[in-house]
């Protein structure tokens, strides 16, 4: 027997318009490329949303064909979001910090028939646009009067020309909610990306599960700043998750600096904000350096890496709370967030730290495991220590067959999705990576966490960023080396990092050797680039060694 209750498909385009409805005046503010703030809300954007509707119609884009975005955080960008996945085509998010050659691999494998950009990107699109022949139509997000008069580009045309003679009105479809919404390429440092493709479906159920109170906690009480950018991984499902509950969206557009961020912040009033490690640590030393505040911030929610200790307890000093989470493209991301439960809150605050500091405890909707070499199912322990596998409605259970081939069909283990992390999960079900699978350092047999040490080095007051990589070493196999940034102004030894790590880890993890350098590679997503590093220090020769 069957349920007798009505059958509405989850689509994306349900997400704005009850936003619409039942949030109309809430705003939707953005700093634009052009360095001034625009302002509306969610009854304006659902107009130009369905104008980007019937402007798609008009090209004769098909359903399930691409529209691709290299695009910051801004009202345009959301407004695709919605107008492109909404009306049954496919919106590609594409990361411009991307090599232009790998850009123009991503556009031909994922043949995109349009592709809409910032003018911040235009020397990418001049410089791809002969090599991708899928695509017909090359749309600026700017007003006709700031379209550049030679371009290059044949055809071009700005995106409040392309949507102006469009309709206000628009029906949506209504399709199967497995219907293709979104495609995002992984940034993986070897090969080629890898295509993940969300639904309907799964991008509406993230976003219940994101705005649960202990995930994202988001309500129509909330002012949100997604720091994390719009063209990677959907920019953790904010631009869904704020609709859907009827919270204001703050987006920084390109001025990601410290000083911008914390004036935005203020401004506006935000609550919650969400991005990665490194632009938080130039937020804070902005705010240390002027002897601010924050006035309305009360949490953010940190991913991407992992949060060194050390700036949670900065944020906690300024009365700020950090939301660890965990998460990839290939879960939309959000896996994991660290909330604490009922019995730890009378916990004394170190004991409560040591929670928060973990990657965190799965929503409804995402199954862990630690597996051993053997596929074996670990303890919830605390301590043993194995692969990590998930599995949920969100989780993506192959890979886009491209093009170009560079897909890699099935992505799953017996059902599970391998994540190439090392984690251990306590009986509280709080999971801690340990490290990534291939940052992990074997000394001698035994297992060293870069992660660990990274955290202690950033610990120290003379360190602004740090890196633990392996180094070959004759007699252990490898050991570890600390690549360190100093923070300006300061004057520190390697000695002085070294003897920072007395009591703090057995001495055979203590590194071997500290080198410091003028900064840190980063990858497309501020992510720490250690197979660069490991490729700069291969030859380095460790103290004794």
């Amino acid at each position: 027997m069957l349920g007798a209750m009505q059958d509405h498909p989850l689509l994306i385009w349900r997400l704005i318009e009850f936003a619409a409805r039942n949030h109309p005046t809430t705003e939707v503010v953005s700093r634009r490329v052009e360095g001034d703030l625009h302002r509306y809300d969610y009854q304006s954007a659902v107009l130009r949303c369905r104008k980007v509707a019937n402007a798609l119609d008009a090209l004769g884009i098909a359903r399930s064909e691409r529209v691709a975005t290299l695009a910051w955080n801004g009202y345009r960008h959301f407004e695709l979001y919605y107008g492109v996945s909404g009306s049954a085509r496919v919106l590609h998010t594409i990361n411009p910090r991307l090599p232009p050659e790998q850009i123009a691999w991503i556009v031909n494998d994922a043949e995109d028939r349009a592709v809409c950009f910032d003018l911040t990107f235009l020397p990418i699109i001049r410089a791809i646009a002969a090599q991708c022949p899928t695509v017909k139509h090359w749309i600026a997000l700017c007003d006709s009067d700031r379209l550049p008069a030679d371009t290059g580009l044949a055809g071009l045309i700005s995106y409040e020309a392309w949507i102006a003679p469009q309709a206000e009105e628009y029906t949506w479809p209504d399709f199967d909610e497995k219907t293709a919404a979104a495609l995002c390429y992984t940034s993986g440092t070897t090969g080629n990306p890898k295509g993940v493709l969300y639904s309907h479906r799964s991008t509406v159920l993230h976003a219940y599960g994101s705005a649960l109170p202990d995930m994202v906690n988001v309500s129509a009480r909330d002012c949100i700043l997604p720091v994390v950018p719009m063209f990677h991984v959907n920019a953790w499902g904010v631009p869904y998750v704020a609709p859907m509950v009827g919270a204001k969206l703050v987006f920084p557009g390109a001025a990601l600096d410290g000083k911008s961020i914390y004036e935005l912040l203020e401004s506006e009033k935000a609550t919650a904000a969400a991005g990665v490690p490194t632009v938080w640590l130039a937020l804070l030393n902005h705010v240390d350096s002027i002897g601010g505040r924050f006035s309305t911030l009360q949490r953010t929610l940190i991913g991407g890496s992992a949060c060194p200790p050390a700036m949670i307890g900065r944020f906690l000093a300024y009365g700020v709370t950090v939301q660890h989470g965990w998460g990839m493209t290939e879960m939309s991301p959000l896996g994991t967030i660290s909330n604490l439960k009922l019995a730890q809150l009378a916990l004394p605050a170190e004991q409560q730290r040591r929670f928060l500091e973990k990657q965190g405890r799965a929503v409804f909707g995402v199954d862990l495991k630690i597996v051993d070499d053997a596929g074996r199912e670990l303890p919830w322990d605390g301590k043993a220590t194995g692969d990590l596998l998930v599995r949920g409605p969100w989780i993506v259970s192959r890979y886009f067959e491209g093009a170009l081939g560079g897909a890699m069909g099935s992505a799953l283990v017996d059902g599970w999705f391998p994540t190439g992390d090392v984690a251990s999960i306590d009986p509280d079900g709080f999971m801690q990576i340990t490290d990534r699978s291939k940052d992990v350092i074997k000394s001698g047999g035994e297992w060293i966490s870069s992660i660990d040490v990274e955290n202690i080095a950033m610990a120290h007051p003379a360190v602004a960023m740090a890196a633990c990589i392996a180094v070959p070493h004759p007699k252990w196999d490898e050991r570890p080396l600390l690549v360190v940034v100093r923070k300006p102004g300061t004057e520190v030894t390697p000695r002085d990092i070294l003897d920072f790590f007395a009591g703090k880890v057995a001495k055979w993890q203590v590194p071997d050797d500290v080198v410091f350098v003028d900064s840190i590679p980063l990858g497309a997503t501020g992510k720490m680039l250690k197979t660069r590093l490991r490729e700069t220090f291969r030859n380095h020769r460790l103290p004794g060694a």
